[in-house]
């Protein structure tokens, strides 16, 4: 059965898998609660069936604001089937972003959560006249509930004029509006057809190594493009759909459903990595000797026996005796985990890969669905430190000024309501500019080497590229963020965010008291060992990317604090603003 559309998947489905009860699964009180292909299709239909009663049509845009959960897919094929464009919004944005980006998208029903997201959101509402209905997910007692938007449905079905209505939505009309994550301005609305996703699709399903007998856990935001598109694929690979409750929940989710695919960002496999050898730092003797042992011989790892048989023979024993609880931990089925959204440091690909866990990095943007090129485990198609090569019907180009280029069925409409900023984005010959730098390897990997706009100039001449900087000094287990500052000045300077839970059991292994945050970055011995720790990384660069002076801070960046974006990219422009004055002084 051929698929044009995104709600084609749901036939398919129900016609090529074997029928079973967890399609979709999400946690409720505790308890998974679990969805049929024909409780998926029968509650998009119903949602169908409201809109159109609400008088909602083709082109008309719905938003929804939630968490994952299983009935944002209802609405996402609900909304699809009848030509609407749906508007996912992340659920931790300002009050003053989501104002914007429900007036710029004239949304005319938004569908959230529950009371706390209400909340967020009431002030504006009375301002946004083209929101007919707002409904939530969550039972509350101010607003009506998803349930009885499904019961309208179910009371108002015209399932031929369905189907009249579905066979007339084109592979090329517009799908969704999906708002960039913003790092530097207003959110841009990013318009993708059918066909973006649909061509993703087909590109992509045969890296997954799973099938309909397999299940995934999902905790990346389906309100943007990277987990939605990967969704789209499970759905086409009959692969079971998990829910993760929260960020918190991840480590019991995976020993729950023991899943055989992942997606995630580096940021989550960073962390992983960092508990794993916290847990190794507190071994006692030939256990730790052992563990560290297998670490360092995961950190060489090479693909395709490259390292020889006497390397082979001490890895094969490393993951019977150490690496065999990483797997555990992950639930003991992990056939894959698939890192996108930001760069992947390599030895986090090696030592997991290494680990019988092979990690396949990729890379793309919202504006082009996102996916242009992602490593696989098929022969010749991984290469640590690159994002792989290009997806069989996407072409890249480098520019003369080495920004990566992109031509394809995945690159985006444009964006909604700004001809001028797509014409920017869009040259004249359909060639897509992505911002970022980078090369083609030899061997037909892509990597990225910097992004455009985020490299800067010193008042001595000399280019950085501050993620470069960046990427390379998180490797250290006791920083968790840091930003790379020094456009106009004398050399590059930095913000450091320390890692706290890390330097918390650092303390005590030294029988430092901890304290508190503030008091701890102030402490000499935590300062000597930071300067240490800067020295030691700043060896990997030349004398001009060095960081010269920093700032040890006492707070973490997230999502809610607004310095990291929902995929938690640096938001480099608000963090300027923020800290200038710490910024300033580094200077000083």
């Amino acid at each position: 059965m051929d698929i044009k559309r995104t709600f084609d998947l749901l036939p398919r489905y129900k016609a090529r898998f074997r029928p079973k009860d967890d399609v979709l699964a999400g946690k409720v009180d505790g308890k998974w609660v679990k969805y049929s292909i024909d409780d998926y299709i029968e509650a998009a239909n119903n949602i169908s069936y409201a809109l159109l009663k609400s008088g909602i049509g083709k082109g008309d845009t719905i938003a929804t604001i939630t968490t994952n959960r299983p009935e944002w897919n209802f609405l996402d094929m609900g909304i699809a089937q009848i030509g609407a464009i749906h508007v996912p919004i992340y659920p931790t944005i300002s009050e003053s972003d989501y104002e914007y980006i429900l007036k710029h998208s004239g949304v005319k029903m938004v569908f959230i959560e529950g009371k706390e997201l209400l909340r967020k959101i009431e002030n504006i509402l009375p301002s946004i006249t083209s929101i007919q209905e707002v409904y939530t997910f969550k039972k509350i007692d101010i607003v009506k509930p998803l349930e009885d938007f499904i019961k309208l449905g179910k009371e108002n079905a015209v399932p031929a004029q369905l189907e009249e209505i579905k066979g007339a939505i084109k592979p090329e009309d517009t799908a969704t509006l999906i708002y960039t994550s913003g790092t530097t301005g207003n959110s841009k609305g990013v318009t993708l057809s059918h066909n973006n996703f649909i061509s993703q699709v087909k590109d992509l399903f045969h890296i997954f190594p799973v099938d309909d007998t397999c299940k995934c856990l999902s905790y990346l935001p389906v309100s943007h493009v990277y987990e939605r598109t990967n969704l789209y694929v499970y759905q086409y690979l009959g692969v079971s759909i998990y829910y993760a409750q929260n960020m918190g929940t991840i480590a019991d989710n995976l020993k729950e459903i023991s899943p055989e695919m992942l997606t995630t960002v580096p940021r989550l496999l960073e962390k992983v990595y960092d508990k794993i050898v916290a847990k190794g730092m507190k071994l006692k003797g030939v256990k730790k000797s052992l563990f560290f042992w297998a670490l360092n011989l995961g950190l060489k790892y090479e693909v395709d026996g490259k390292n020889g048989w006497f390397y082979e023979k001490e890895l094969k024993l490393a993951n019977k005796l150490i690496f065999s609880k990483w797997r555990e931990a992950l639930g003991n089925n992990m056939r894959v985990i698939v890192s996108g959204g930001a760069a992947l440091q390599p030895r986090l690909a090696r030592v997991f890969t290494a680990a019988q866990i092979p990690v396949l990095e990729g890379y793309g943007l919202t504006e082009t669905s996102p996916v242009i090129a992602v490593n696989t485990m098929e022969p010749g198609g991984l290469q640590f430190g690159t994002v792989g090569k290009p997806l069989k019907n996407v072409t890249v180009k480098i520019a003369d000024d080495s920004e990566i280029l992109v031509k394809g069925p995945n690159v985006m409409q444009g964006y909604y309501k700004d001809p001028a900023m797509t014409k920017e984005a869009i040259d004249k010959d359909g060639w897509f500019h992505t911002g970022d730098q980078g090369r083609i390897e030899p061997e037909g990997h892509l990597k990225i080497t910097g992004r455009k706009k985020a490299i800067f100039k010193t008042a001595m001449g000399k280019y950085i590229s501050p993620e470069h900087i960046e990427n390379k000094f998180v490797e250290s287990p006791f920083i968790d963020t840091i930003l790379v500052v020094g456009e106009n000045q004398k050399f590059a300077a930095a913000l450091i965010v320390p890692d706290f839970l890390f330097l918390k059991s650092w303390c005590a292994k030294k029988g430092i008291k901890y304290t508190s945050n503030s008091e701890m970055i102030n402490n000499p011995e935590v300062v000597k060992r930071f300067r240490q720790e800067v020295a030691e990384y700043n060896k990997n660069f030349g004398s001009y990317e060095q960081i010269k002076k920093y700032k040890l801070l006492d707070k973490e960046w997230t999502i809610e604090t607004r310095e990291l974006t929902a995929n938690l990219k640096l938001r480099r422009k608000y963090i300027y603003e923020k800290y200038a004055a710490e910024i300033e002084g580094l200077f000083r």
